[in-house]
């Protein structure tokens, strides 16, 4: 019994320590003129060490990526969809 409580503390304590360093960013994106372009940009963003998650929205032309700050940052996420061929830059 004292094993898995333990055990549950310590996943309870990795679980707080991952969302205190969870980020979200919301990236305004240029150059997208076809509804596919949104699969590239999405996978060039899931490319990035970090990123658990990368929604983006070719009707509003934006990406909302949600990521770990320990491990990147939004400048990086900016260079990803740039080096795709879709610039893009963080909303505020």
């Amino acid at each position: 019994m004292r094993r898995r409580i333990a055990l549950l503390l310590l996943a309870t304590a990795s679980l707080a320590a991952a969302a205190a360093t969870s980020q979200t960013a919301v990236l305004d994106l240029r150059n997208m003129t076809c509804g596919l372009f949104a699969v590239t940009v999405r996978k060039s963003l899931e490319k990035v060490p970090g990123v658990s998650q990368a929604r983006v929205d070719y009707a509003r032309k934006t990406a909302t990526v949600t990521f770990d700050a320990g491990q990147t940052n939004a400048e990086a996420l900016v260079k990803a969809t740039t080096d795709a061929g879709f610039p893009s830059s963080v909303r505020p």
